[in-house]
């Protein structure tokens, strides 16, 4: 018994996307055009308006936290000073602990990308310690007074 193979049918057919066969006049093509512009510029606008707005909130806002930390300044100028020596010396500790952690990259960094073991080990051994000491100096950099020029000298 022989089976004749017919021909499947073909999974994909083709999709005509194309202008349709009955051109539109240019006039109203042109009207359209015209018209999605104008929305378009309206809704560009708006945006604008918006990231003004936002830029003015964020401007008001950074001035704001700028008064309140120079009164707090103002209200505690020994903290603030005593904030920046310990930001000082804590850059210090941050410069020496950031020396330790580059002599340790460049020991083991090709078995650092050949183990991700060694890696993870690594971040963890020092990536909370130095974020929080990031923080912490920068916390104490924003409380602290600005130098007086007679401590600049000695």
């Amino acid at each position: 018994m022989s089976h004749s193979q017919q021909p499947a049918p073909p999974m994909f057919s083709q999709v005509d996307v194309t202008a349709g066969s009955t051109p539109r006049p240019q006039i109203h093509s042109d009207m359209e055009q015209a018209e999605l512009l104008r929305e378009v510029l309206a809704a560009q606008d708006r945006t604008n308006e918006i990231l003004e707005e936002l830029v003015g909130v964020m401007a008001h806002t950074q001035k704001q936290r700028a008064q309140e930390l120079h009164q707090w300044r103002n209200a505690n100028p020994a903290l603030s000073e005593s904030c920046r020596e310990a930001a000082e010396s804590l850059s210090r500790v941050q410069l020496d602990y950031l020396e330790r952690i580059t002599d340790e990259i460049n020991d083991s960094a090709e078995d650092m990308v050949e183990g991700e073991f060694l890696m993870n080990e690594f971040v963890d051994r020092f990536g909370p310690r130095l974020a929080h000491l990031n923080g912490v100096i920068q916390v104490l950099a924003q409380l602290s007074s600005t130098p007086s020029p007679t401590s600049q000298q000695a």
